[in-house]
C-alpha cells in the first residue's frame, strides 16, 4: 500500500466515509448565508436547523425570515439552538418564530445565574448545521451571525462551510433527528411529528466523503482521531487553521513528529480574539512546537474562526471542532473529512491566502519573550486544565 492508500486508510478509519458525493467549499458568509437561504426557500417538506449562536443581526435576519416563510408555507421547521451560545437571541425573535409554526428547542437551557461558575455548563451544543429536505446540507463553522459582528475589522471574519449533496446526506439527515428527538425528550417535548422524508442525491457527485461528530456516547473521540490519524501519516504538508488552538499532549507530540521528518506543518491562529486568556494559555505551548519546526501564523486581516485541515493536497476537513479540550472532550461537534484533490486544494488556495495575511512567529522571537509574559501564559494553561477536569472530562495533558 502506497503512502497516499496509507494515509487514507487510517485517516477513514472506523468515520464510515462513502463515494458519490457533490460538495462545495463556502468561505464567509457572503457566501454561505445566501446559499443557506436559497436552499430553505426552496424546502418543501422539512428544514432542520442546529447552531451554537443565533445572533441579532442582518446576515441572521435573513436566515430567521426564511425559517418563518419555510414554515408558513406548510414546511416542518426545527430550530435547535444552543442555551449559552444563543442566550441573548431576543425574545421577540422567539416569539415570531414560533409564531410563524417553527418548532425551536434550546439544548441544555441556563438555570440560574451560575452557570459561569459551574464546569459541567461547558457541555455545548457546538455544530453548525443545516439539513433541507433530506437533499442537501450545510456543515461547517460558521454561526448565524454576521462577518462583521461585533468586532468590525476591514475583512470579514474567516470561516468555512461545506453545501453537501450525496449519499451522505443519509448519515446526516439520521444525526439531526437523532439528536432532536433526544433534547426533545430530555424536556419532556417529545417530537410527535415523525420524519418520514428518505433522502436523495444527485447521481452525478464523485467526491468521497465522511460525517464525523463528537458526542458523549459512542463517539467521545471520534474527530480526535481523525486528526492524529493525519499527523502520523503525513508526509508531506499539513495545513491546520484552528480559532481556539490547545491540543493535547499526543496532539502536540504527533505535530513535532511530522515536521521533523520532513513534513511542512503550518499552523494557522488566531491574531484577533475575542478570548484573551484562552489565547493566552494557547501561546504557552506555542515555543515547544516552534522549536520542533512547527510554523505557526497569527492572522491579522480580521477575526479567525476557521476549523479547517488540508493534508498532503488531497484530504481535508471542515467543521465546528476546535483543536481543544473543549470542543474534543466536552461539546456536540460536527465535521466533515474529504479526500478529493480539487477540494483540498481549494481550501489549501484559502488557507495560503490567508497566510500571506498573518504574522509569522520566530522561534529566537518567542524564546526571547519576557518572563511575565510567559508565567501568564502558563497560568492561563493551568487554569484551562483544571476547568477540564472539574467538567468532568477526564485526562488532558
Amino acid at each position: 500500500m502506497d503512502a497516499r492508500n496509507r494515509l487514507r486508510s487510517f485517516f477513514f478509519s472506523g468515520v464510515g466515509p462513502v463515494s458519490g458525493n457533490r460538495l462545495r467549499l463556502l468561505q464567509n458568509g457572503a457566501e454561505f448565508f445566501p446559499a443557506l437561504v436559497a436552499a430553505i426557500d426552496a424546502a418543501r417538506i422539512e428544514v432542520h436547523l442546529e447552531t451554537y449562536i443565533f445572533n441579532a443581526d442582518p446576515s441572521a435576519e435573513t436566515v430567521r425570515d426564511a425559517l418563518m416563510r419555510a414554515a408558513q408555507r406548510g414546511v416542518r421547521v426545527q430550530l435547535l439552538i444552543d442555551g449559552v451560545g444563543s442566550r441573548e437571541l431576543p425574545a421577540d425573535w422567539l416569539a415570531a418564530l414560533k409564531a410563524a409554526g417553527v418548532s425551536v428547542l434550546v439544548y441544555r437551557p441556563l438555570a440560574g445565574r451560575g452557570w459561569r461558575s459551574n464546569p459541567k455548563s461547558l457541555r455545548r451544543l457546538h455544530r453548525k448545521l443545516a439539513v433541507i429536505d433530506a437533499r442537501i446540507a450545510f456543515i461547517g463553522g460558521m454561526n448565524l451571525m454576521d462577518d462583521f459582528e461585533p468586532v468590525r475589522f476591514d475583512a470579514p471574519r474567516l470561516d468555512f462551510s461545506v453545501e453537501v449533496q450525496g449519499p451522505l446526506l443519509a448519515s446526516i439527515h439520521q444525526s439531526v433527528h437523532r439528536l432532536w428527538r433526544l433534547v426533545a425528550l430530555t424536556q419532556l417535548q417529545p417530537d410527535r411529528r415523525k420524519a418520514v422524508i428518505v433522502p436523495s442525491w444527485p447521481t452525478d457527485g464523485h467526491v468521497r466523503a465522511a460525517f464525523v461528530v463528537r458526542d458523549n456516547f459512542a463517539h467521545r473521540r471520534d474527530i480526535e482521531r481523525v486528526y492524529l490519524a493525519a499527523l502520523a501519516l503525513a508526509r508531506e504538508e499539513i495545513i491546520l487553521a484552528n480559532a481556539y488552538f490547545l491540543p493535547g499532549h499526543r496532539f502536540r507530540k504527533l505535530l513535532k513528529k511530522a515536521a521533523a521528518r520532513g513534513v511542512q506543518v503550518q499552523l494557522l491562529v488566531q491574531g484577533h480574539t475575542d478570548h484573551p486568556f484562552f489565547q493566552a494559555a494557547s501561546r504557552a505551548l506555542y515555543r515547544d512546537l516552534l522549536t520542533a519546526g512547527v510554523k505557526i501564523h497569527e492572522y491579522q486581516a480580521s477575526e479567525m474562526h476557521a476549523k479547517v485541515a488540508v493534508v498532503d493536497g488531497h484530504l481535508a476537513t471542515v467543521g465546528s471542532s476546535n483543536i481543544d479540550p473543549f470542543s474534543l472532550l466536552l461539546a456536540r461537534e460536527a465535521n466533515i473529512v474529504v479526500d478529493d484533490t480539487a477540494f483540498a486544494h481549494d481550501l489549501q488556495q484559502s488557507l495560503y491566502q490567508a497566510i500571506t495575511q498573518s504574522t509569522a512567529l520566530e522561534p529566537a522571537d518567542w524564546q526571547r519573550r519576557p518572563w511575565p509574559r510567559r508565567m501568564l501564559s502558563w497560568l492561563a494553561y493551568g487554569s484551562v486544565r483544571m476547568i477540564i477536569g472539574l467538567a468532568g472530562a477526564g485526562r488532558w495533558a
